[in-house]
């Protein structure tokens, strides 16, 4: 099976003075249509990593593939595209814009790209929100709806340009137990009927049970 994401000899340090070490030779793949977890202590370097394996940080050595693509190097603007066309976001807090309404909220990601008219997009849009059981928010504010009802828009969000991957920083961290279920399960759907691949930091070693695969970071460094 093909690897979607793969690093090779990932190594970030912070600071310039004393440089803290603080991921260390992180050499991993994801394939395609697995649904793959990170967990390890505060501090062991997960965020870091997220950052890193979405592009939006650069100051790293080592190398970095998506789709045998070597997307180390390229120009902000090259990663902004990929990112905004390969990789889908959901991260704890929801980041909707709390002045547009849901179906709006859903539909920027597809209009910064630019491949579809407004036409397409809305519908496309509207058709995520329906699959999600949102669709009767499509008119909302954003800033009115419940918080679980705020994740759903930012899972529609982060699929509305159809990614080859989605990435979760701690996306059911700030839901109850139900709404976190109920995510957990629209995630799983993906993987099973899309093919989606799936990375998740997560500091909930039940849902990680339940990926595929849990990658625990200690220090800095992958174990086993």
């Amino acid at each position: 099976m093909s690897l979607i994401l793969e690093t090779k000899n990932i190594n970030k340090y912070f600071g310039k003075a004393k440089p803290f070490h603080v991921l260390k030779d992180i050499s991993m793949g994801i394939k395609q249509g697995e649904f793959a977890s990170i967990m390890g202590k505060s501090g062991s370097g997960k965020s870091t990593l997220l950052y890193i394996l979405s592009t939006m940080d650069t100051d790293y050595t080592g190398e970095l593939f998506l789709q045998d693509e070597l997307v180390t190097g390229k120009s902000q603007p090259e990663l902004s595209h990929i990112r905004n066309e390969k990789i889908g976001f959901i991260f704890q807090f929801h980041y909707l814009l709390p002045e547009f309404s849901v179906l709006e909220n859903v539909m920027l990601p597809a209009k910064k790209l630019g491949l579809k008219t407004p036409e397409e997009i809305r519908e496309e849009a509207m058709d995520l929100l329906k699959k999600l059981n949102i669709g009767h928010l499509d008119s909302q504010k954003a800033s009115k709806i419940s918080g679980g009802e705020k994740q759903r828009v930012a899972v529609a969000r982060a699929l509305i340009n159809e990614p080859i991957l989605l990435i979760g920083d701690e996306p059911t961290g700030n839901l109850d137990s139900y709404n976190s279920e109920n995510l957990f399960q629209i995630l799983k759907t993906l993987k099973d009927d899309k093919g989606l691949s799936l990375l998740m930091v997560t500091h909930d070693e039940d849902l990680a049970k339940r990926t595929d695969r849990t990658i625990y970071l200690e220090d800095g460094r992958i174990i086993d």
